[in-house]
């Protein structure tokens, strides 16, 4: 099905690109520009942001392809006809190393499997070959975690870091690590500082703040994947020793960076399968930072679950900030309506702080 409104847009055509713009539009955040030669309008950009846009095997003018990069873009060339780059038959989850194999993220696995999810039309051979890959994933994913406690922790992409709510995620991580394998969703933001966390949760306290000062250097992955991703692997070579945890990414959202401090990364290329199994492994339950639709929406697909969950099976659910989820976004008063008389009532909890959340799941 090809997308044409919401968080990813397709634009296949100069046309379509052409019409799109002159609406007024002025971010073009989410969109995939696939297979358009813009060599002949060089100023068809000018104005529009093109941070978190992918152009995939795009023909530019001269300059054009790096003044996209520089501006947060991401440029990937066409496979074409390329082999399938993954294991449709891998036994193990991913390490971080496997995923960024190559100095520059585009030609790594990662960005080379991003760019030939995104080839359109998807061949029966395509779809079946991502299919038997999360396939593989989900067995990895089953023996991997038998017998390990999983808590998650779910909240926003969008946490730069240096910022409090980044450092805030990052020390809830460090918190549950201690007695918990935390898995998050893989991606930049409150799940990149979860993974943090929970890998340095042996280590001090004071070692978490200085990798947080460390990693403000670099507050995001745009306009360079490759800087933030490297920034990153320093602060593992600096403190090598890490506690297991867990990311459940997507190539979906490709032009979103896999975070690189999870010891396992179980990636999928399905993001409805990808989120039913992250939420689905958190049998110790989940903490739920401030975050937007998409952390809005887990928060209800979890308690849809424990809603018609016997009480022997219910995952308790914390959602973090009042003023976030009873003001700004107020979940919290639909959710304790749909608690109340069900056996998850003494399961979901409303805190101010990942102090409180930790000690709830601790």
């Amino acid at each position: 099905m090809r997308r044409t409104r919401g968080r990813t847009v397709d634009v296949t055509t100069l046309e379509e690109l052409e019409r799109r713009l002159a609406s007024g539009v002025r971010s073009m955040a989410g969109w995939r520009v696939r297979h358009v030669d813009l060599r002949d309008s060089p100023d068809l950009l000018a104005g529009h942001g093109v941070e978190g846009a992918t152009f995939l095997g795009c023909d530019f003018a001269e300059g054009d392809a790096d003044r996209v990069s520089a501006g947060g873009g991401i440029v990937l060339p066409s496979l074409g006809d390329t082999p399938v780059p993954v294991d449709q038959a891998r036994t193990a989850l991913y390490t971080a190393r496997e995923l960024y194999d190559a100095p520059r993220w585009a030609d790594s696995l990662d960005g080379r499997a991003y760019a030939w999810s995104q080839e359109r039309p998807v061949s029966t051979e395509a779809a079946l070959a991502q299919t038997l890959h999360d396939f593989a994933i989900d067995r990895a994913l089953d023996a991997w975690r038998s017998g390990r406690l999983v808590v998650g922790v779910i909240g926003g992409h969008a946490a730069l870091r240096g910022d409090e709510v980044y450092a805030d995620a990052a020390r809830l991580g460090h918190l549950l690590g201690r007695t918990h394998v935390v898995a998050t969703g893989g991606g930049p933001g409150a799940m990149e500082a979860a993974n943090l966390g929970a890998r340095l949760a042996s280590a001090p306290l004071s070692d978490l703040l200085a990798a947080l000062s460390l990693l403000a250097d670099v507050p995001t992955y745009r306009p360079s994947v490759d800087a933030w991703a490297a920034s990153a692997f320093a602060v593992c070579e600096r403190w090598p020793e890490a506690r297991e945890n867990l990311a459940i990414p997507t190539w979906h959202y490709g032009h979103e960076p896999p975070g690189v401090f999870a010891t396992a990364i179980a990636k999928y290329f399905r993001n409805a399968t990808r989120e039913a199994i992250l939420l689905e492994v958190c049998d110790a339950g989940i903490v739920f930072l401030p975050g937007a639709a998409g952390t809005v929406q887990e928060v209800f697909q979890d308690a849809c679950e424990n809603y018609y969950a016997d009480a022997t099976s219910i995952a308790p659910m914390v959602l973090v900030g009042v003023e976030h989820w009873t003001r700004r976004l107020p979940a919290w008063p639909l959710l304790e309506a749909m608690a109340r008389d069900r056996a998850m009532a003494g399961s979901v909890h409303l805190v101010d702080t990942v102090d409180e959340a930790a000690a709830l799941l601790g």
